[in-house]
């Protein structure tokens, strides 16, 4: 769990990312803020899309962490925090592909904009790291439904 940041219309957005051992993309989010709020916010996402780890693997970043023990305090769950860097790796070398697709890019003009652009990036790398089945019957009406 992991986040990176995009500048939108002159001021900083949060992409908040999830990835498994296997790097497979678990979700994303696209906050205005980053805060506990926010925080906990993807960490409800996350496990709502995908099930509750045993463990999960952040940065030294402090909200993360609050956000997490809340998570436990409230569901009554037990999830190990492991704050290690090198851990971390999986997470940080997967934003390196959002980052080289917006980095040629002038910017974002609104938030919404942003969104729906990153979601497109998200949802390319999930097909080509073979994360979806193919209900359709090509790329891009797989594409469509995963966008709606």
């Amino acid at each position: 769990m992991d986040e990176t940041y995009f500048k939108v219309k002159g001021e900083w957005m949060f992409l908040y990312r999830a990835v498994d051992k296997a790097e497979n993309t678990v979700d994303f989010l696209l906050t205005k803020r980053r805060n506990k709020l926010a925080a906990h916010k993807f960490l409800r996402k996350a496990i709502s899309n995908d099930g509750c780890p045993k463990v999960i693997d952040i940065d030294k970043s402090g909200l993360n962490r609050q956000a997490i023990r809340t998570y436990n305090k409230r569901r009554l769950k037990r999830i190990r925090i492991r704050q290690c860097k090198y851990l971390n790796n999986r997470v940080e070398g997967d934003q390196r592909f959002i980052k080289w697709r917006t980095q040629g890019m002038l910017g974002f003009k609104n938030f919404e904009s942003a969104s729906r652009t990153l979601t497109g990036i998200e949802i390319v790398r999930m097909i080509k790291k073979e994360q979806v089945v193919f209900p359709k019957a090509n790329y891009f009406e797989t594409f469509c439904s995963l966008a709606a």
